[in-house]
C-alpha cells in the first residue's frame, strides 16, 4: 500500500476525529491534556478524498466548543469572529489538499510539504487572530499594532503544535508505508526458500 492509497483509505477519518476530541478542549494543553490539534487534523483531513468530512469536521468542532463551554470551559473566544475560524481551517484543508500533488515522502517532497504547512498555519494564525481583533468586539480601544504585540507570544505555540502533531501524523504514515515493503520482501525470501 502507497501513501497515495493509505491517505485514501475509508479509515483515514477516525484517527482525525479522535485526536480533535481529545485535544480540542484545552486550546495549548497543559499537564494532563495534550494541546489543541484542530489545525493539524484539518491539514490531514484534505488529505481525504470526501469533501464531506471538511464539514463534518467544522460541526464537530463547534459542538466540542459548545460541550466545553456548557461545562465551565470559557466562552471568552466565541464572538462575532467564531465564524472566521471556517477560513481558518479551510487554509489548513486546501494546504492539505495540495499536498496530495506529492506522490512520496522523500525528504524533498516532505520538506515541501512541512513548508507549506508552516504557511498554511501562519496564515491560519493571523486569520484566527486578526478577526477576532476585528469582529469580536472586546478590543474596541487597543490598537492593532499593540494588540498584534500582545498575541505574538501565542504564534509559537500555534504553529508549533500544528507541526509537531504534523510531523507525528508524517511518522506514522511513513512506518505504515514501509510496513508493506517489508512484509513484502519476507514473503519473497520465503518464496526462494
Amino acid at each position: 500500500m502507497n501513501i497515495r492509497q493509505w491517505l485514501q483509505a475509508e479509515y483515514l477519518p477516525m484517527p482525525l476525529i479522535a485526536l480533535m476530541v481529545l485535544t480540542r478542549f484545552h486550546h495549548f494543553g497543559d499537564v494532563l491534556h495534550l494541546p489543541d490539534a484542530s489545525l493539524a487534523v484539518f491539514f490531514f483531513a484534505g488529505f481525504y478524498r470526501k469533501k464531506t468530512l471538511f464539514f463534518f469536521l467544522l460541526a464537530m468542532a463547534a459542538l466540542i466548543d459548545y460541550v466545553a463551554i456548557e461545562n465551565g470551559t470559557s466562552s471568552w473566544c466565541v464572538s462575532p469572529a467564531y465564524v472566521f475560524l471556517i477560513p481558518t481551517y479551510a487554509v489548513m484543508w486546501f494546504a492539505g489538499r495540495y499536498c496530495l500533488t506529492f506522490k512520496s515522502m522523500n525528504i524533498a517532497e516532505l520538506t515541501m510539504q512541512f513548508g507549506l504547512l508552516i504557511l498554511a498555519a501562519s496564515a491560519a494564525f493571523a486569520i484566527s487572530n486578526g478577526s477576532f481583533y476585528l469582529f469580536s468586539g472586546r478590543y474596541d480601544e487597543l490598537a492593532w499594532d499593540q494588540y498584534s504585540v500582545g498575541v505574538a507570544r501565542y504564534y509559537l505555540p500555534y504553529v508549533g503544535y500544528t507541526l509537531c502533531y504534523a510531523v507525528a501524523g508524517w511518522s506514522i504514515v511513513k512506518l505504515f508505508n514501509a510496513l508493506p515493503d517489508t512484509r513484502s520482501r519476507y514473503e519473497e525470501l520465503d518464496r526462494r526458500n
